[in-house]
This record gives C-alpha cells, structure tokens and sequence, in this order.
C-alpha cells in the first residue's frame, strides 16, 4: 500500500480515485494532481514507486492544499469560532439541528438522531 501524507491508500483502485482517501482530496483535486502528473487513466496506485510519489507531493504542494491534520484543525476551529460568538449558525451546532436551512418538523433524522418517544411504552 503507498502512504501519501501518513495515510495509506488503496493498492487495487486507479490513482485518481485512491487519491481521495486524504482528506482534502476531492474529484476535482484528483483528477488535477492526475493530469498534472501526467498518469495515464488506468494507471494502479499499486503501480506508483519513488518517483510518481514525489510528482504527486510536488503537486500538492505547488497548490498549497490543505490536508489531513492542517485541514481538520481549520475546520474544527470554524466551528469553535461560530460557537464562541454564539451566531445562528453556532447554535444550531451546539443544539445538533440542522445548520443550513433545512426543515426539522418532520426530516432531519441525520442530525437529531433516532426519534425519542414521550409517554407510556408498553412491554410485549
């Protein structure tokens, strides 16, 4: 298995795809770093050695993406921002409802969780 950035991607699956296991890689990226690289379509990240590893670093960093650790820490301190200063955002955060507009009297299952009944259950 190759290691870019301290995580190992998939021997098995084509570059462009293996490359959006780092977090911060994308379609878009992928298929950028891909072509930049000069990787033919079918090409294996089995198939990677020394050398295309260093084309796809060079890449990233000619860029400057952001990824993995330096990533997680910008986002999960935009959260903690939108907290702190207790915006509408931030609270739908802290309250675990959806952020973005969404409708909550009957959806939004993913962010309140299972539904919690009120009142009497019955055992069987």
């Amino acid at each position: 298995m190759p290691r870019l950035l301290g995580v190992d991607i998939p021997n098995n699956k084509r570059v462009e795809f293996a490359l959006r296991y780092i977090y911060g890689i994308g379609p878009a990226r992928a298929k950028t770093i891909c072509r930049e690289c000069g990787f033919p379509e079918e090409m294996r990240a089995s198939e990677l050695n020394e050398e295309h590893i260093n084309k796809i670093m060079n890449a990233v960093s000619k860029h400057q993406y952001k990824l993995e650790g330096d990533l997680r820490r910008e986002v999960v301190g935009n959260l903690k921002r939108l907290t702190a200063i207790k915006c509408y955002r931030g609270i739908r955060h802290v309250r675990g409802l959806p952020v973005r507009g969404q409708r909550t009297s009957t959806n939004a299952r993913t962010r309140k969780g299972v539904r919690k009944t009120v009142g009497v259950v019955t055992k069987k």
